[in-house]
């Protein structure tokens, strides 16, 4: 939208990564809050639950870098020629 509204390419790649930065951090970081019984837990079943837990939370980690670092830069390489 900020390119079709005729921002500076990297203007606009920043812009909309900032946009959308606190809305992707409370989303993921809510939902590893919601693991953190899981990571804890000692009881019955916790050799399941722990590094079912640990997984979600690395892949919730991983993909909010993904989202908020990797997709805008390559947004921004790969339609440095597309007009």
């Amino acid at each position: 939208q900020n390119v079709e509204a005729g921002e500076p390419l990297r203007e606009a790649v920043f812009r909309g990564a900032l946009s959308r930065l606190r809305p992707v951090l409370m989303t993921a970081s809510i939902a590893a809050l919601g693991l953190i019984p899981m990571l804890l837990a000692t009881g019955v079943g916790s050799e399941v639950q722990r590094p079912l837990a640990t997984v979600v939370v690395g892949g919730l980690a991983s993909s909010t870098l993904l989202t908020l670092y990797v997709l805008p830069t390559l947004y921004g390489f790969f339609s440095r020629g597309v007009k």
